[in-house]
């Protein structure tokens, strides 16, 4: 059953942009896609409100993120790992 499980959660990878928020954490996720007629790379940016229950990143971090069921109108994600800390 658990294996079913996580091969249907995504993954979400991205920088933390605010953290002013109590256990909630704003994260801009950028991504790279190339034109379909010109070819050209075109840079598209979202922000994706997760939850941190413990506070533990900071701004400037590098996360990654694991959906989860809804927790408010607007957070869908939980923190899953810090892949790198801001300097």
């Amino acid at each position: 059953m658990e294996k079913e499980r996580s091969k249907n959660m995504k993954f979400i990878q991205g920088r933390v942009v605010s953290d002013k928020m109590d256990k909630t954490r704003v994260v801009l996720i950028e991504s790279r896609k190339r034109h379909s007629r010109f070819k050209k790379l075109i840079l598209r940016s979202r922000k994706v409100k997760i939850h941190d229950e413990k506070n533990t990143s900071a701004m400037g971090d590098l996360i990654n993120a694991i959906e989860t069921r809804p927790l408010s109108k607007d957070k869908h994600y939980r923190l899953f790992k810090i892949l790198e800390k801001a300097k």
